[in-house]
């Protein structure tokens, strides 16, 4: 088990995570191997309770009213040898007045066949903010299914802000669903930055309800795509309350027999709210390409080059 941890440190520092926040009595923190909890440590003011299962593990995360954590949540999750299962079901309540942030690191280095499903419900209070940061860190071969989905109420004055990168290592079969409601002043924000290749399959579906007076909302996706890989992108973003604000903003890039696919949806149920959207799909910009090439790259390390700034 100590030779496992190590392997997941380093595997962890490599997906671009600080293993020394893990040594760090300020610092919270989770890491979980397959179906075992390696490490946890928790600080005042949070509830971590994680609870083994026989595919992954259920994680309960409360913080309590009126605490503010004052340093990132560092979580690990992963599966280092090349098949297994990992089921996460975490159910997180931010009290009132609270804030949080977390940063999760998922880390699937040497997948042939992984599945990684995490279910998560969150419940942001009033006044309450909540902010989680994922990255996923995949080995070359393709062979991981990644099945997120979320279900997320925010309350009055409340913020949830979350943003998901896969941009190393191929991203094999890639599923999001995330659901989020708003109260009254409330604030949420949803970004994704996904590179797919070889023969790829990304599907995010994303969709944000505006119910309370003066609510705010951005659903973002930026997904690159090349060789035989395919993206489908659902935002759907509805505003039902005075002053209430949203927009959504898809940029797709596609290269060689790639395919991509984006769908917008916008809905005002209030003569007083309002629900932007933009949407783009096309190859990288032709300009952009030959200034690289033209200072001494390649063309395909140009396209990479400039897929690589708008991923960032």
């Amino acid at each position: 088990m100590i030779q496992d941890y190590e392997k997941m440190l380093k595997a962890y520092s490599e997906a671009g995570g600080a293993p020394e926040a893990f040594r760090d009595s300020r610092v919270a923190h989770l890491v979980v191997h397959k179906n075992q909890v390696f490490g946890s440590h928790k600080v005042k003011g949070l509830v971590l309770e994680p609870r083994e299962t026989e595919t992954g593990v259920d994680i309960n995360l409360v913080v309590e009213k009126g605490h503010k954590i004052e340093f990132p949540v560092h979580l690990c999750f992963g599966v280092l040898p090349d098949q297994g299962i990992q089921d996460i079901k975490i159910r997180v309540k931010v009290e009132d007045n609270a804030k949080v942030s977390l940063l999760a690191h998922c880390i699937f280095p040497n997948a042939v066949r992984v599945i990684h499903r995490m279910d998560a419900e969150i419940e942001i209070g009033n006044e309450a903010s909540y902010e989680y940061n994922e990255v996923h860190y995949h080995g070359t071969t393709g062979g991981v299914e990644v099945i997120p989905k979320a279900k997320v109420k925010v309350g009055e004055l409340g913020v949830f802000r979350t943003s998901f990168s896969l941009t190393k290592g191929r991203v094999g079969v890639f599923d999001l669903d995330y659901q989020a409601q708003v109260e009254e002043e409330g604030v949420l924000e949803m970004s994704a930055r996904v590179f797919g290749y070889g023969d790829d399959s990304i599907r995010i579906r994303e969709v944000g309800n505006l119910m309370g007076r003066g609510s705010r909302g951005l659903l973002k996706s930026r997904v690159a795509v090349k060789d035989n890989a395919t993206s489908e992108i659902f935002n759907e973003m509805k505003a039902s309350a005075p002053e209430a604000r949203g927009h959504v903003d898809c940029v797709e890039i596609v290269q060689g027999n790639a395919k991509a696919q984006a769908t917008p949806v916008v809905s005002v149920l209030n003569e007083f709210a309002r629900v932007t959207h933009e949407a783009a799909i096309g190859r990288v910009d032709k300009k952009q390409v030959e200034t690289l090439m033209a200072r001494g790259l390649e063309e395909s390390e140009a396209i990479d080059l400039v897929i690589s700034g708008m991923l960032k």
